[in-house]
């Protein structure tokens, strides 16, 4: 059986899509030689349809001096990540979020102060474009933190004796109500139902990294009976996590105002895609960015679309 970070270096080298590639040899490009990796994630990797759609990006940078210079961006990059960018390439589009590698490795692992990396990191991901060997083993290195954090997470609130799958969607509940996330109730289980078998495999590597104790017998986990202390401290952090997302999750849109060129239309755009919701951006709000963003919150609560 291969281990975790074989696994997760398998994934990342599958090929991508002509224009997802040259896409993010387009973004790397734009970055001063600071690029390191350019990772390619989310829906458009799991269905393959680029046209009409929002891509998902994340690059990764050897630090944020070296990608913006003196810039400001540099200072709320390293305060408030990631920043987020939009791009266009060769007629297709896509959002981009910055990185710097020790970022990127520290977010995916047990100590991060929010959910939003290592949730998005355990599902799959491509290597779109990477400047190096080097470059390419800290990106398998930082992921393979990803999985372990998000199944120890659930194993604190699972049963005694649990599916590997079960887990894998408890987990994705976890996350999802740990941010305002513009997603449909159903979405942990479509995630996993896209590509069971790939779960279970990463799923059964990952329990080995886990803090909370744990055998596999089967097909099932069982819970080691001295496992009370670790199972507790984890259950305690979970409080602070979800209130940290919901408040990263505003603070960034905020800060999108000012980074992010259309990033009103964008969110709205978002959260109707996910939530089934009708929201239409006025001219107001594309004046006053940051107050349209502050303003739908409370109104996407009420419609259930966030938890």
């Amino acid at each position: 059986m291969l281990s975790l970070t074989q696994l997760v270096a398998e994934e990342l080298a599958i090929p991508v899509q002509k224009g997802v590639s040259e896409f993010a040899s387009h973004i790397a490009a734009q970055f001063n030689g600071a690029a390191r990796a350019v990772l390619f994630y989310g829906s458009c990797l799991r269905s393959e349809q680029l046209q009409g759609e929002m891509l998902d990006f994340y690059l990764i940078v050897s630090d944020y001096k070296a990608a913006y210079g003196e810039s400001w961006l540099a200072k709320w990059n390293r305060r408030l990540p990631p920043n987020v960018f939009p791009f266009q390439h060769n007629g297709l589009i896509a959002k981009v979020a910055v990185l710097s590698e020790s970022d990127f490795h520290h977010l995916n692992r047990p100590a991060a102060s929010a959910v939003s990396v290592w949730a998005r990191f355990a599902q799959p991901a491509r290597l779109a474009w990477c400047a190096d060997d080097k470059a390419r083993q800290a990106a398998v290195i930082a992921i393979s933190g990803a999985a372990p954090t998000l199944l120890n997470a659930a194993l604190a609130f699972a049963e005694r004796e649990v599916d590997v799958l079960d887990l894998w969607q408890l987990g994705f509940q976890m996350t999802y109500s740990a941010e305002l996330r513009a997603e449909r109730k159903d979405r942990p289980s479509s995630v996993i139902a896209f590509d069971p078998e790939r779960y279970g495999r990463f799923g059964i590597a990952a329990l080995c990294h886990t803090r909370i104790a744990n055998e596999l017998r089967g097909d099932k986990i069982l819970l080691f009976p001295d496992v009370d202390a670790k199972i507790a401290q984890e259950k305690n952090r979970w409080p602070g996590l979800r209130r940290r997302g919901k408040l990263l999750t505003i603070a960034r849109l905020a800060k999108a105002a000012f980074t992010y060129a259309g990033g009103i239309d964008y969110l709205a755009w978002k959260i109707n895609r996910h939530a089934g919701t009708q929201i239409i951006i006025q001219p107001w709000q594309r004046k006053w960015p940051l107050v349209a963003a502050l303003f739908l919150v409370p109104k996407l609560w009420a419609k259930g679309a966030v938890r």
